[in-house]
């Protein structure tokens, strides 16, 4: 209980000094707001979601390498509709959702964890990467020099020997069985690929919503930057205040502080209304019978969590 209030005021806190930002800048805000044009509002949604569309790709990509294959719209109610969940104060909803989901169509709790988790680590480590190598003449980024230093690291993390070890370490601590088999190589390569594809598409949404043609490369480290150190903050629901703070840091040296709030507000705003988009419709296409019940019974009660249900030879659930 202390723990989730301690969530919740954190989130109140940092809600509060971008609405404070807000306030000292509102009439620029609002001018800088009602001056961007409506098509490159609609262009930077659309964006959102055609990077949404590559994470998807990369997570099925990874799923598929531990074991369980499954139709991109599956994967994407899946994804989609759980990940709703990282909007509740607390970083166990999404995987809840998520986990209970895979369930339902066949994947394992365990193996849609592990999933979730090698995501999660590639996509952090893509955006870093991404920020270090496009904002490193940045003033305001320059005094995180240190980031910098992550980039190697994220490499070997992002072996697959090593990422199935960090996370075969983290089954262990939590008292689950590990993974029977390492993350294949071209999976990694596949999933690298597909994210680091929907970071650009990322980028276009900020690099339209400033109104700028050229600051594409420094739109696209923003973002990243931005939501890396808002996915980092998990003390605080879905970044809410501290990417938005990130991306003013950073964007307000170079375009204005008024100008950079009035991207970051419509920004949380496209990226909230192509979540909501992006699980409505993989709601509807993602449809079906569930399929794991009979799996799981076969294998050790409908309420097994065992990570191989029975397969045949292509590796997908049995029917």
């Amino acid at each position: 209980m202390l723990r989730r209030l301690l969530r919740i005021v954190l989130a109140l806190i940092a809600v509060g000094f971008l609405g404070y930002g807000l306030a000292r800048n509102w009439e620029e805000t609002t001018a800088a707001v009602a001056a961007m044009s409506p098509w490159a509002v609609l262009g930077a949604f659309l964006a959102v979601l055609v990077g949404q569309f590559c994470m998807l790709v990369a997570w099925r990509e990874i799923l598929a390498g531990l074991g369980t294959r499954v139709p991109l719209r599956i994967a994407g109610r899946i994804m989609f509709v759980g990940q709703l969940g990282k909007y509740i104060p607390g970083a166990v909803w999404a995987y809840a959702a998520m986990m209970d989901l895979g369930r339902d169509h066949g994947s394992p709790p365990r193996r849609t964890f592990a999933t979730i988790s090698l995501g999660l680590v590639i996509n952090i480590g893509v955006a870093i990467s991404i920020a270090a190598a496009t904002l490193w003449t940045l003033d305001a980024v320059r005094q995180a020099w240190f980031l910098a230093l992550l980039v190697p690291v994220i490499a070997v993390c992002l072996h697959p020997k090593v990422l199935t070890w960090g996370l075969n370490l983290a089954l262990r601590i939590a008292r689950k069985e590990p993974l029977e088999s390492v993350l294949p190589g071209r999976t990694v390569v596949v999933a690298v690929a597909w994210t680091t594809l929907g970071w650009f598409a990322y980028g276009i949404h900020i690099w339209l919503l400033s109104g700028r043609a050229d600051l594409y490369i420094i739109a696209t480290g923003a973002y990243a930057f931005a939501w890396a150190t808002g996915i980092l903050t998990v003390v605080v629901p879905a970044g809410v205040g501290i990417r938005e703070g990130a991306l003013v840091l950073v964007l307000g040296p170079v375009i204005g502080t008024a100008p950079a709030l009035a991207v970051a507000i419509v920004s949380r705003l496209a990226f909230t209304l192509a979540d909501a988009t992006a699980a409505g419709v993989s709601f509807l296409l993602g449809r079906q019978v569930p399929r794991s019940v009979p799996a799981y019974a076969a294998q050790n009660g409908s309420g097994s969590t065992a990570l191989t249900p029975d397969r045949n030879l292509s590796g997908s659930p049995e029917a």
